[in-house]
């Protein structure tokens, strides 16, 4: 199975809490998008964590195809 996989055509809108760490998924496995399931074990992959700098909503990529992840760039497209 070639990995990433695009696990959707839209980013999701998501708030965000201050202070909290979040993981993004990055195979495109996840049951759970845009965030990390465990899906990705043993497929050399693990998710991408960040702490959110301010509560506030951003659209999280589903295509796995963004240059600014976990944040949507527009290269659903």
């Amino acid at each position: 199975m070639e990995l990433p996989k695009r696990a959707g055509n839209a980013p999701i809108k998501i708030e965000l809490e201050e202070g909290k760490k979040y993981a993004w998924c990055t195979c495109g496995l996840s049951e759970s998008q845009p965030f990390c399931d465990g899906k990705h074990k043993g497929q050399g992959m693990s998710p991408q964590v960040f702490e959110a700098k301010q509560t506030e909503s951003k659209h999280l990529c589903t295509c796995k195809e963004t240059k600014n992840g976990p944040f949507c760039d527009g290269s659903h497209k």
